[in-house]
């Protein structure tokens, strides 16, 4: 039973807080519209997703004023489509319209993104998802909902260096693509190692093959209540600072429960994960940075930073995983720099670097988030840098990833401006010694040896 106290505690956590569900993601198969006939695949793709996913949009809003709880984002997620177009696309440009095909539907449903544009190529590349990963630029410049990602490495499979070459030299032409708006399309294409098949966020959501036919995935998250229950401890020793970060952790997972619950009995969808990431946003209070801060660094970035975010992300999944019988995606603290205004603000201050952002995502939930770099850093260092993150993911059996921004025509100093929950992010400088024959070797970097456990 839920008392009046913690009814109370939920409010204040709401007002005051920023204590929100970032997102509820409906996840749908599009196994059963595959065709040969690309003008049929398209079709049947509008058809399903409109049909499938007509309510959400209502629903979300239902609970809003049901429960008073804020539900900031309604998206979907779909099977990868470098699968779901292998029969009917033969060139890149086959591949785009499917990709206005998604974006003409999401904007029918009424949600605000919609990912899936996507291909698993950890271990190959056949020659559909080599086809997909060629169409991203152009992809993501013609739409404003969709959403991409490319699974490049796995802890099983090693690393597909085939693969991180060529999206080196995508994501640059992804940002000469949309270089009229800062560059903005890089931040809707991600690049993981060990992608999770029931990831809700944006912009690496996917419809795993191992999900249901429609699943509905929740995404809470709370940095200024977490911020807010440290306050009260402040002092204190490390032991009392995990207790209050799970204590806190658990509360705000017990409102994802509540949304994904509501809206699977609502919607006939059966519920699959919530997960509890602290997510920050530009609004003041609502930062993983100021957590950070509030542990006992002047800016994220001083020495302890890795030490007190291994505590932080621990004791969040701790937390969230007593409150739930079923959390999943990322599950932990996320350090993107533009969506956070402690972090913008460490780099500002000279704290922050991009070699310390790698330290931390060691022991962080996600990897290189929404960082902006020279739009001249050559390809070679884009694929480098995520080499070097996909190492991390593949040796530490974690999900890593990378969504870098080489901004068109500006350089260290200058500012970024992507607008809405995307924020600003001003330009870091990017290591530029080469690494051009180690990329250009080719092949696929071998599974670790403690990968072997079958």
């Amino acid at each position: 039973m839920i008392n009046f106290n913690e009814v109370l505690e939920t409010n204040k956590m709401i007002d005051k807080e920023n204590l929100d569900v970032r997102t509820i993601t409906l996840g749908i198969s599009l196994l059963d519209c595959i065709s040969s006939n690309l003008e049929e695949l398209n079709q049947n793709i509008y058809d399903k997703i409109t049909t499938v996913a007509k309510d959400l949009v209502v629903t979300g809003k239902k609970i809003e004023r049901q429960f008073g709880i804020p539900v900031v984002n309604k998206r979907i997620s779909v099977t990868p489509i470098a699968m779901i177009g292998a029969s009917a696309c033969k060139n890149p440009k086959d591949f785009v319209t499917i990709a206005r095909t998604l974006d003409r539907a999401a904007n029918t449903v009424g949600v605000n993104f919609i990912g899936g544009y996507s291909a698993l190529v950890s271990k190959g590349m056949t020659s559909s998802e080599r086809l997909l990963i060629e169409s991203i630029p152009e992809a993501l410049a013609g739409t404003e909902r969709v959403c991409s990602s490319v699974n490049v490495g796995s802890t099983k499979t090693g690393i597909n260096m085939d693969a991180v070459k060529l999206l080196g030299q995508i994501v640059l032409d992804t940002a000469e693509y949309t270089k009229e708006k800062d560059s903005l399309g890089c931040a809707k294409l991600v690049i993981f190692c060990n992608a999770p098949d029931d990831n809700p966020f944006m912009a690496g959501a996917f419809h795993g093959v191992t999900e249901a036919d429609a699943i509905i995935n929740v995404g809470v998250s709370g940095p200024g209540v977490v911020k807010t229950a440290l306050e009260g401890v402040r002092g204190e020793d490390f032991g009392t600072l995990c207790e209050t970060i799970k204590k806190t952790a658990f509360k705000i997972t017990r409102v994802g429960q509540l949304v994904a619950m509501e809206a699977s009995k609502i919607l006939n969808i059966p519920f699959g994960i919530v997960d509890l990431s602290l997510a920050p946003t530009p609004a003041v209070g609502d930062s993983v940075a100021e957590i950070l801060q509030e542990i006992g660094l002047e800016y994220p970035g001083a020495p302890g930073t890795t030490a007190a975010l291994a505590l932080l992300n621990d004791s969040v999944k701790k937390g969230g995983v007593m409150a739930s019988s079923y959390v999943g995606g990322l599950s932990g603290a996320f350090i993107p720099v533009s969506e956070d205004q402690g972090m913008i603000d460490a780099v500002i201050a000279g704290c922050l670097t991009l070699e310390k952002l790698e330290a931390m995502t060691c022991v962080c939930s996600v990897g290189l988030d929404m960082i902006a770099i020279p739009g001249d850093t050559k390809a070679t260092t884009i694929s480098g840098i995520i080499a070097d993150e996909m190492a991390i993911g593949m040796i530490n059996q974690k999900t890593t990833a990378v969504r870098l921004i080489p901004v068109v025509g500006k350089k260290v100093g200058d500012v970024a401006e992507f607008g809405g929950l995307l924020g600003y992010a001003p330009i870091m400088p990017v290591n530029n010694f080469s690494c051009e024959n180690f990329v250009n070797r080719g092949g696929r970097i071998p599974a670790p040896i403690h990968s072997f456990k079958n």
